[in-house]
């Protein structure tokens, strides 16, 4: 199949740093690849890939200090993938909304994988302006807020299986690893962790956005003698950073479209306690893969006794739910029923 990858241009694929959907995009387009399909990604030029890239900006939009707004380049963007359109099987949108005015041509054979937050009011009424475009949500809680639209799937992320390594011991430290803000609740971690004694390891990332809730809310608590602050990471500095960890402590406070940082800890076999918001319940599963909780108190209880679970168990579920083959392959069913016009049947249902 000739399937076009269209990710954002905010990052690389994958992201240096910090980058959720750009960074499931590399997984997925790979995984494509050594399935057999003939894949071209539309991404920025520093992107690293197996498929062919076809580069749209030099670099990835967030480290270009000269670029100050996104929208030209994305606009840029869909163009040249509707130039290219008639060399495709299959169009996979992976930048939200900014594509719908242009693709109706296309509309048989293009899908869009929604990545971001569906409860924002001025999504609403364009979602029903364009209510028959092909839409993949990332889990069914996503769904929840929008109007009726032609969903014809969920499908979960999934990472490469050796991207990170198995650790058989669980350390003496909790970790938070993701986007420093106020719906990702920092400081419940370490509330969470001065309650237990356990150390509390913060890898994580400002945006400009979040930067004074950073400086009025958190870096005050960043002074316990509990929390180290290591600030933004890469890939090969997961292994470790979630590995060493006894739990990853994910407190959020937003309705989770995802999350993948809880199936990255389920790669280490690393327990997750999680609460109760968005994905999480599709994600985490009950006293085998982690805890769900829905307050604190329930937090801190489950923080004492996660070290209980079973870490090869946890690894054994993310490589039966969360690869980036299964992931590739429950796209590929995806792809086939667009052409078809049947409904797929994903192997993860």
């Amino acid at each position: 199949m000739r399937i076009a990858q269209v990710a954002p241009l905010i990052e690389s694929v994958p992201p240096a740093l910090y980058g959720g959907t750009e960074r499931v995009v590399a997984y997925l387009t790979d995984a494509l690849v050594e399935l057999g399909h003939r894949v071209t990604l539309f991404a920025s030029g520093d992107s690293k890939t197996r498929a062919e890239l076809v580069p749209i900006v030099p670099r990835s939009l967030r480290l270009d200090r000269q670029v100050h707004d996104y929208l030209p380049y994305a606009c840029i963007q869909v163009d040249r993938v509707m130039r290219q359109a008639h060399e495709f099987d299959i169009v996979h949108f992976h930048v939200d909304l900014v594509h719908y005015v242009c693709a109706q041509p296309i509309m048989s054979r293009m899908l869009t994988t929604l990545h971001g937050r569906l409860d924002l009011p001025d999504l609403q009424p364009f979602y029903r302006h364009f209510p028959d475009f092909a839409l993949v949500s990332i889990s069914d809680a996503q769904r929840a807020p929008m109007p009726p639209v032609n969903w014809l799937a969920t499908v979960q992320h999934g990472i490469p299986p050796d991207l990170l390594r198995f650790a058989p011991e669980a350390g003496k430290y909790f970790a938070f690893l993701g986007r420093l803000s106020r719906e990702k609740r920092p400081d419940r971690a370490i509330r969470i962790a001065e309650a237990t004694g356990v150390p509390l390891k913060i890898a994580a990332k400002v945006d400009r956005a979040d930067r004074d809730y950073f400086d009025s809310e958190i870096k005050p608590l960043l002074e316990s003698p509990l929390v180290e602050w290591i600030g933004e990471i890469n890939d090969s500095d997961k292994s470790a950073f979630l590995g060493g960890a006894c739990a990853l402590l994910f407190p959020v406070d937003w309705p989770e479209p995802f999350g993948l940082v809880m199936i990255e800890a389920m790669a280490c076999g690393t327990p997750v306690i999680a609460f109760r918001c968005g994905s999480v319940p599709e994600i985490v599963e009950q006293g085998i893969t982690g805890f769900i909780v829905d307050d604190m108190q329930e937090a801190v209880d489950a923080a004492r006794r996660v070290g209980a679970l079973n870490r090869a168990q946890i690894r054994r579920r993310f490589e039966e739910r969360f690869t980036s083959e299964r992931m590739a392959r429950d796209y590929t069913a995806v792809y086939e029923s667009v052409l078809s016009g049947a409904q797929p049947r994903l192997a993860a249902e």
